[in-house]
């Protein structure tokens, strides 16, 4: 099982808070101040603070690590293709891997091969994942913005296509490629006092650790931030419910206790407050005797208050308006009917009317007087009217008509229901709102309790503003904006009665030797009450901050690293060993860093289980400081190396620009150890360095490993556009002589359009280049590869194949003299007229076909001379004279 493996099956065992610690450890080389934020939150929401962005811990998972690939499985890349919101990457375009051997592909700055590297180190599941892939910034948006991409392999020889979407599982297929760029470089690099080296994997135990410690200081710090000083409650300290529980307050101590002991009532603060001047009075029967008489006196005003309410309350004014209302609707009945009569008899206006009504009843109760034993109704003609006393004679028929008419029904309700209205009306006439409160007792009230002292006064003004408003309704019938019936301040009378009563209570229990000592006890316990009510919030903001103090030791507890450092020992002991020490060793010696070795000292402390490269060198300082920065991309380079050589898998292997800061000489030694590499395993090579591109392809040649070179570059269509071409400083000679010839096409074609400017242009940057396959044909094809720019060494044994003429001599001398003729900026001046396109492919095609001379001309020289046949002399005398050449 790989360390990863090993990294994931423990984590399973971890808290989801460090899981999401190693995830994040595993993803990134360096953790960000928000990483640090997000992981101090997870660690105290899991113990119970909560977190007020409700951030979730994401532990490691199978997907974002490689899978475990079985040994047996061979997997070859063979193309990525079909990029989709990959940066500017122009879609339906592919990227072609040689499934063998060695791959090189060339990109200049802005070609699009970060844009490539950055999907195989995603869909790899490579060390660095931590750079953002964006669509196309020129394009809207798409409404699926994920990248994608499509990669063919062959599993076992078996062919397929598999698909890789960012931000999901990649395909567990594309594990077996390992990748290795600049940021990965730099994690193989430890910032201590020492080089370190730990196999990828094992060093996330040493910064789990690291960042626990981190995480513990900062703990602490908010532990002192919220460190409580409780002495300030000392003063209520006692032999008291509160004073018993300040003394005992902790993290443990509820809140809903200190709210309810510091929330009085009323009736306790007033309490508190007769008990107070209760035991401090001087002669307290007396003064209960006093208080006992003033209580009697509130209750009768309270009584009175009572008694008042209910008289002239809503149901009241409902019930006369209703009355008035009934006797209005009979009274329009009987003077309807009154009109009536009163147009049959031709009488007087008014007759029927009240005053009228008024005048026979008193008529029909004078003539019980003044004709006794008669019925009024039927009274003899000669007998005397009972108001003008004259005889009747045909008033005794009229008299009987009237009485007829007043025993009508509808008179008959008129007058009943104007008895109810004035039954209900009259008292409220004479309704007095007066409750009894005298002034002396208004002013001892008011002493006591003003709001209530005002509260009766004001009890009495609107009672009897309302008893004048009904009264004044009941005369016009206009019953709006009569006051609402005033609240009685009978149960705030009675309420300070009580008090007045209890207090008398206190007062005597107070001259009681033994009820003063319970006295006493309960007012200790009020007064507590009432000092803790003054700070109740501080007192359970202080417990808060105490739980809080008591989560955060849970999360220092939880914070320890023994466990780790068990798991990094118990792993490092089956990863780390000799063999490893000596791949290690043998790496540094072929990168040129081999003055540096490993030993496998080990110490372990904090997670750690280090194996350590240890510097010979008197300062005590950081290795970055001591080490140039090639020497440091060297032994990360190695150390990739060493863990790729000794892992099970034979999957291939891919470097993003891996000689970067390195010069001529480094980079001529990675180069044959890629090379070598990519004799026994898929080696893909991303690079901008023109030279390193050549270096490899020579060292390929030489060793006889397949090569596949290729480049990339903007086009019309997008950016990473392959192409089998290299740069031209890329190309050997052959390949530049096919490129020139191409270029000669298009000047020709300029030519005959009359583009004057551009033709010459173009075609003095078609005799410099021609000027560097000339170059490059004396290194490459005259003098066989002996001696190449920039290579460190000669190689004598292609001496065999090297001869060269006068007419080597003189073809090349012209060449490169036609060339520089061309070349220079006198040329661009304009002093010099450029070559028309016929000679231009002229001089073109004499390269050629002196290429293909001497390419016959060495191999039949190298045959001759391996068997024994003596050759011409290589220079003559006449040669020597101007062998260097004008370029």
């Amino acid at each position: 099982m790989s360390v990863l493996q090993e990294v994931l099956m423990w984590s399973k065992g971890l808290s989801a808070w460090q899981g999401d610690c190693v995830r994040r450890l595993l993803g990134q080389e360096t953790l960000t101040q928000q990483d640090f934020e997000d992981v101090l939150a997870l660690l105290k929401s899991a113990h119970g603070i909560t977190d007020p962005e409700g951030r979730i811990a994401s532990p490691l998972s199978e997907d974002q690590i490689p899978a475990a690939i079985k040994p047996t499985t061979h997997i070859e890349l063979h193309a990525v293709k079909n990029l989709v919101n990959v940066n500017a990457i122009a879609p339906e375009h592919s990227l072609e891997f040689s499934p063998q051997g060695l791959t090189v592909i060339y990109g200049g700055n802005g070609s699009g091969k970060s844009g490539y590297s950055r999907v195989l180190k995603r869909a790899c599941r490579a060390r660095d994942q931590t750079e953002t892939i964006y669509p196309n910034a020129n394009h809207p948006l798409p409404a699926d913005a994920n990248a994608r991409a499509t990669f063919s392999i062959s599993v076992n020889g078996t062919s397929s296509d598999v698909l890789w979407t960012d931000n999901q599982p990649a395909p567990a297929e594309l594990s077996s490629l390992s990748i290795f760029d600049s940021r990965c470089a730099n994690a193989y690099l430890v910032n201590e006092a020492d080089y370190s080296y730990v196999p990828h994997g094992l060093d996330v135990f040493e910064r789990l650790a690291a960042l626990q410690q981190k995480l513990k200081t900062a703990i602490e710090q908010e532990q002192r931030e919220h460190s409580v000083d409780l002495s300030a409650y000392s003063p209520m300290h006692g032999q008291t419910a509160v004073g018993r529980m300040i003394a005992a307050l902790s993290a443990k101590t509820y809140s809903n206790t200190v709210v309810t002991l510091g929330t009085l009532t009323d009736e306790e603060l007033t309490q508190h407050t007769t008990i107070g001047k209760s035991l401090q009075e001087n002669n307290p029967k007396e003064k209960a005797n006093q208080l006992r008489r003033l209580a009697q006196r509130i209750s009768v005003v309270a009584g009175n208050a009572l008694n008042r309410s209910p008289l002239i309350d809503q149901n009241v004014e409902k019930a006369l308006k209703q009355s008035v209302e009934d006797y209005i609707a009979a009274k329009s009945a009987a003077e309807l009917a009154a009109n009536k009569f009163k147009e049959q008899q031709n009488l007087l206006p008014g007759t029927g009317g009240d005053a009228w009504r008024e005048l026979f009843d008193a008529a029909r109760k004078f003539a019980l007087e003044s004709h006794p034993g008669q019925d009024f109704a039927s009274l003899d003609p000669d007998s005397p009217c009972p108001l003008c006393q004259e005889t009747l004679n045909e008033g005794a028929a009229r008299l009987a008509r009237f009485e007829e008419f007043i025993q009508q029904e509808a008179e008959k309700t008129s007058q009943a229901r104007r008895k109810d209205m004035v039954g209900k009306y009259t008292p409220i006439t004479t309704l007095d709102v007066n409750i009894g409160l005298d002034e002396a007792t208004w002013g001892e009230i008011h002493t006591l309790a003003p709001k209530v002292a005002t509260d009766c006064r004001e009890f009495e003004r609107v009672l009897g503003e309302r008893r004048d408003q009904i009264v004044a309704a009941v005369k016009s019938n206009n019953w709006t904006n009569i006051p609402l019936p005033p609240k009685s301040p009978s149960v705030a009378l009675q309420a300070l009665a009580n008090q007045l009563n209890e207090h008398a209570l206190n007062l005597e229990q107070a001259s009681d030797e033994v009820a003063r000592i319970q006295l006493q006890q309960t007012y200790a316990e009020l007064e507590a009450r009432v000092l803790l009510s003054k700070v109740k919030d501080a007192v359970v903001n202080s417990i808060a901050r105490m739980t809080h103090v008591a989560i955060l030791a849970k999360c220092i507890t939880a914070l320890r690293t023994n466990s780790i450092s068990t798991k990094a020992t118990q792993i490092g002991e089956t990863v780390i060993s000799t063999s490893l020490q000596d791949a290690l060793n043998a790496e540094f010696k072929a990168l040129g860093v081999g003055g540096l070795q490993v030993t496998l000292q080990s110490r372990s402390g904090r997670g750690k289980m280090l194996h350590k490269l240890k510097l010979e060198l008197p300062q005590s300082r950081s290795p970055k400081d001591l080490l140039s920065e090639g020497e440091q991309r060297a032994i990360a380079l190695a150390s990739f190396l060493a863990e790729v050589g000794l892992s099970e898998s034979t999957g291939g292997i891919i470097f993003d620009d891996p000689v970067s800061s390195l010069d001529h000489r480094r980079r001529e030694r990675v180069a044959a150890r890629l090379v070598k590499e990519a004799a026994r395993r898929q080696v893909v090579v991303f690079t901008h360095d023109i030279y390193f591109l050549c270096v490899l392809a020579e060292q390929a040649d030489t060793a006889g490993v397949t090569a596949l070179t290729q480049s990339i570059a903007q086009r019309s269509e997008g950016y990473g556009v392959a192409t089998p071409e290299l740069p031209f400083e890329g190309k050997n000679t052959t390949g530049r002589i096919a490129f020139l010839k191409a270029r000669h096409q298009h000047i020709a074609k300029l030519f005959r359009l009359g583009e004057e400017d551009e033709h010459r242009r173009q075609t003095v940057e078609a005799y410099f280049l021609l000027r560097m396959a000339w170059e490059r044909a004396v290194e490459e094809v005259l003098l066989r590869r002996v001696v190449l720019r920039f290579r460190k060494g000669v190689e004598t044994q292609r001496l065999s194949e090297v001869i060269v003429d006068d007419n080597d001599y003189l073809q090349v001398t012209a060449g490169m003299g036609k060339c520089s003729n061309y070349a220079h900026d006198k040329a661009m001046a304009g002093d010099v007229a450029v070559p028309e396109p016929d000679e231009l492919l002229s001089d073109i095609q004499a390269l050629d076909v002196w290429r293909l001379q001497i390419e016959t001309r060495s191999t039949a020289t190298s045959r001759a001379r391996k068997s024994g046949v003596p050759s011409a002399p290589l220079l003559s005398p006449a040669t020597t004279a101007g062998s260097k050449s004008e370029g």
